[in-house]
């Protein structure tokens, strides 16, 4: 019995030793890296983080002429790569470290994008936003305002190749 009394006075002399952490908790240190999120708004659908990401936690799926990009939060290591892989800034890492939910159907999120279908096979193969950045970044001003960015743009990369290999022929020929 003295044991016991000596122990709670020990306990009760050194004080409190735990933070009341439910009821006032603190904030997140500066860079954390929480919470992946991505802004639908921006994505672009390239893919860049899904083949970075080491647990596959982003996974992309093409049916018919939409792209969905998946995030399933249960395999998320919070590495940060897709942040710094990201060319448009969508992915971002969050402060937010409390993920305990009630349903596993709460640990994903999905962006649904649409895709642009091949001029000769009909194929969807990139999506609109990833066309539309295309031809802002690689076609001169005069040739965006005009739409008259290169053929080659829409098409599929089967049928870039295969109208690749026709034109080189024809210009053997007319040589």
């Amino acid at each position: 019995m003295i044991s016991k009394i000596k122990e709670a006075l020990i306990c009760l002399r050194a004080g409190r030793v735990t933070l009341r952490y439910p009821l006032a908790p603190m904030p997140a240190p500066k860079r954390f890296r929480g919470r992946p999120t991505i802004d639908g708004s921006k994505c672009l659908g390239c893919g860049a983080c899904a083949s970075v990401c080491p647990p596959r936690m982003i996974s992309m799926r093409d049916a018919d002429r939409w792209r969905t990009v998946e995030l399933n939060y249960s395999r998320c290591t919070y590495c940060a790569r897709c942040q710094e892989i990201c060319p448009v800034g969508s992915m971002t890492c969050t402060e937010d470290f409390e993920l305990a939910t009630n349903g596993r159907e709460n640990y994903s999120v999905a962006v649904e994008l649409e895709m642009v279908p091949c001029r000769d096979c009909g194929t969807p193969f990139m999506t609109q936003r990833m066309l539309k950045k295309m031809i802002a970044e690689f076609c001169p001003l005069w040739m965006e305002k005009k739409l008259q960015a290169p053929e080659w743009f829409w098409l599929c990369p089967d049928c870039r190749i295969n109208s690749t290999g026709l034109n080189m022929e024809r210009n053997i020929k007319n040589e």
